[in-house]
């Protein structure tokens, strides 16, 4: 289970009652695409099922942008965010 990984953004909010981290994104992430979240006392996998720009839903996003993601666990500000994949 030698799964490649590439860095696309990291944690720079999180909004606890809502369960959604902010990302600055370096690299294109769509809905669907999945996701591991590391950082020095977080580390999980999910997929990506909801992200959102100015409370606005959207299916993809692209390097430079901010985006609402929905987490399934509590993230932390400088938690780097890897998409997994080929």
């Amino acid at each position: 289970m030698n799964e490649k990984r590439k860095e696309i953004g990291r944690v720079i909010h999180y909004f606890s009652r809502i369960g959604v981290g902010v990302v600055e994104l370096k690299n294109e992430i769509k809905l669907g695409d999945k996701i591991q979240i590391e950082g020095a006392t977080t580390s999980f996998t999910q997929t990506v099922e909801s992200m959102e720009i100015d409370k606005k839903k959207i299916d993809k996003a692209t390097a430079g942008q901010l985006i609402g993601l929905k987490v399934k666990d509590r993230v932390r500000v400088g938690d780097k965010v890897y998409k997994i994949g080929t």
